[in-house]
C-alpha cells in the first residue's frame, strides 16, 4: 500500500540544532512507519506537493507563508483549513500571538493546535482551546550516572540569547564564585555575541564556571547525566526540551517560575526560582550544596530539598515516554488526514 504523504514544516532544520528541528525530526520518525514525511523549512502549492493530505507546521509567526500557502490550496471549513495542524512554540503562546498579526492568521487558519505542555491552552481562547491537544515531548530515558559526594555539579544548556536568560546563572555564578565545591558548567552557541563576551568574562572572574560553546547531542545529554542538577533559566518555553532530557536522565531541575517550566514539571515543584532573580538561583544551589556536601540528620518522614526535586522529577518523567508522544501524534495525524477526506487506515504504535 502506498503510504498517504505529509509534510512537517519547520523554521529550523538540521544545521540550527535546536528544539524546533529535533522536534520536527522526532516526528518524522515517529511517523515514518505509517506515512512518506519529509521535514521543509517552506511549503509551496505545486503540482508535486498536491498529493500532501497533511501538514504539520511549527511556530505560528515563522511558517505564517507556509500555513496561508497550505489554506489558500485545500481552502477553509468550519474550524479551520482541513490537514492543517499548528504546534505552538514558547515565542508563539508567550509573545508572537498577542501581536503580530501573521501568527493569529495562523491560528485561526489552523484545523488543529498543538501544545507540548499542559499550561499551554490556558494562553488561547475557548474558541481555540476546542481544537487544541496536549502532546508531551519525549525522549529516551538513561540510566542516572553516579554523582560526586564532594561537590554540587550543576549544568544549564541553551544557546546564548535573550529566550534562555543565561544571563541569570551568570550572576549567580558570580554570588557563588567563595564556593569551591560548586561547579558550574554552561553549554550553548554563541548566538548573541554581547552574551557570549559576558560568559567569558564570567569565566575569568569565576574559576567555578565554565562556558562550554556548542556541544554534540550526545556529549551534552552526558554531562546533563553526571550533573546533580539542570538549571533552566529561560524567559519563555513552549515546552523544554532539556528539561524532559534531564528529568528522564534521574537528574532534577532548578527552573523559572514561567508557565512553560511549571506545565513541564507541575504547580507544586519545590524547585522554583523567581524570573531574572540571581540571588534565589543562588540560594537554591547553595542549599542544595548543603543537601549534597553536608547532608543534615532530618526527622523520620523527612526529606531534604535534593530528594524531593528527585523524587517528583521521576514522577513527572512518565509524561515524557516517546510511546505516549507518538500515539497521541498518530492519532492526530490521522484525524487531520481523514478531516481532508483521505482514508488513512493507521494503528497505535508499540515501541
Amino acid at each position: 500500500m502506498i503510504k498517504p504523504s505529509i509534510v512537517i514544516v519547520s523554521p529550523a532544520l538540521a544545521d540550527s540544532n535546536n528544539g524546533n528541528w529535533q522536534t520536527a525530526r522526532r516526528w518524522q520518525q515517529f511517523l515514518s512507519e505509517f506515512f512518506n514525511v519529509r521535514i521543509v523549512k517552506h511549503w509551496e502549492n505545486t503540482p508535486a506537493t498536491q498529493s500532501d493530505v497533511a501538514m504539520v507546521a511549527l511556530h505560528a509567526r515563522r511558517s505564517a507563508d507556509s500555513i496561508a500557502a497550505w489554506a489558500q490550496s485545500r481552502g477553509m471549513e468550519g474550524q479551520g483549513s482541513p490537514g492543517l495542524i499548528l504546534a505552538l512554540t514558547g515565542t508563539d503562546l508567550y509573545r508572537d500571538i498577542e501581536t503580530d498579526e501573521t501568527a493569529q492568521k495562523s491560528l485561526e487558519l489552523a484545523r488543529h493546535l498543538i501544545v507540548l505542555q499542559e499550561k499551554g491552552a490556558e494562553k488561547l481562547s475557548e474558541a481555540l482551546q476546542a481544537k487544541t491537544s496536549v502532546i508531551f515531548q519525549s525522549t529516551t530515558s538513561r540510566k542516572t550516572l553516579a554523582k560526586p559526594k564532594r561537590r554540587l555539579k550543576v549544568v544549564m544548556v541553551g544557546h546564548l540569547r535573550d529566550e534562555k536568560m543565561p544571563q541569570t546563572l551568570m550572576e549567580a555564578a558570580v554570588l557563588l564564585r567563595g564556593y569551591g565545591d560548586i561547579y558550574i558548567d554552561h553549554i550553548g552557541g554563541p548566538l548573541d555575541p554581547e552574551l557570549a563576551q559576558a560568559a567569558e568574562e564570567t569565566m575569568q572572574a569565576c574559576p567555578n564556571y565554565r562556558w562550554l560553546g556548542n556541544q554534540p547531542h550526545g556529549a551534552t545529554r552526558t554531562r546533563i547525566q553526571r550533573a546533580h542538577v539542570l538549571v533552566h533559566a529561560s524567559k519563555m518555553e513552549g515546552g523544554a526540551h532539556v528539561i524532559m532530557e534531564a528529568v528522564c536522565s534521574g537528574t532534577p531541575v532548578v527552573a523559572s517560575y514561567i508557565d512553560g517550566n511549571i506545565g513541564m514539571l507541575g504547580a507544586g515543584y519545590p524547585g522554583y526560582f523567581p524570573l531574572g532573580n540571581s540571588h534565589a538561583l543562588a540560594n537554591v544551589l547553595t542549599q542544595l550544596q548543603e543537601d549534597i556536601v553536608n547532608p543534615k540528620p532530618l526527622p523520620p518522614g523527612k526529606v531534604n530539598l535534593y530528594t524531593k526535586l528527585k523524587n517528583q522529577c521521576a514522577e513527572r518523567a512518565k509524561l515524557f515516554a516517546p510511546e505516549n508522544e507518538q500515539n497521541e501524534l498518530i492519532r492526530l495525524v490521522q484525524r487531520a488526514a481523514k478531516n481532508n477526506n483521505t482514508e488513512v487506515e493507521v494503528h497505535h504504535a508499540n515501541i
